[in-house]
């Protein structure tokens, strides 16, 4: 079977057919890149890889095990490629040039609960002065789990706005070079939350 990639560069998209279980090295221009440039390729508007000049490259959690880098600059190798992988995928480039600030406060919010007498549904949200993420994220009475995984998108300001469960710990984290807000919330106490009272 057939999945199909966008590969968006600077200004240009490629249609690219890659057969399932396959790999797929994504490739950018780097024509007016520059060593201490940062570069984020994103998936579908979730950030897949970051680069940046003073550390190595830094993988999605979901991506973990799937991800190689060539020695092309700011290349990456998806390996493995499933159905859910077809989408677009866009580098970004955020230049040198704009020295960072340090990043708004965010706020971590549960939009809904829905109980059932064997699980909890939460929708919440994680947002920041111009930018959010909603996810949704299910519990029984053991384990919980996030729909789709870690949701990360790069904000107008480039920073890094993520939206990830760790055991039974909701975290929305704001962060970029330097500096990083985070505030969460424990599955357990916003399950208990009468309808109404839910938002903070």
């Amino acid at each position: 079977m057939l999945c199909l990639l966008c590969l968006q560069g600077s200004s240009a998209v490629t249609p690219v057919f890659v057969q399932k279980g396959k790999d797929v090295t994504l490739d950018v221009m780097t024509d007016g890149f520059h060593e201490d440039d940062i570069v984020f390729w994103t998936f579908n508007k979730t950030i897949l890889v970051r680069f940046s000049s003073d550390k190595k490259p830094s993988v999605s959690e979901v991506y973990t095990g799937r991800v190689e880098f060539p020695q092309k600059k700011y290349s990456v190798t998806l390996k493995n490629l499933q159905e859910s992988d077809s989408g677009v995928y866009t580098a970004q480039l955020i230049g040198s040039g704009k020295v960072p600030t340090i990043v708004s406060p965010v706020k971590l919010t549960v939009d809904s609960v829905s109980n059932s007498s064997d699980s909890c549904n939460l929708t919440v949200t994680c947002s920041t002065q111009d930018s959010d993420i909603t996810s949704r994220v299910t519990c029984d009475t053991i384990t919980c789990h996030q729909e789709g995984g870690e949701s990360s998108k790069v904000t107008t300001s480039g920073a890094s706005l993520r939206l990830y469960l760790v055991h039974s710990t909701i975290n929305c984290n704001h962060s970029n070079q330097v500096s990083w807000t985070n505030d969460t919330k424990e599955t357990g106490q916003a399950c208990l939350l009468p309808p109404g009272k839910n938002k903070r």
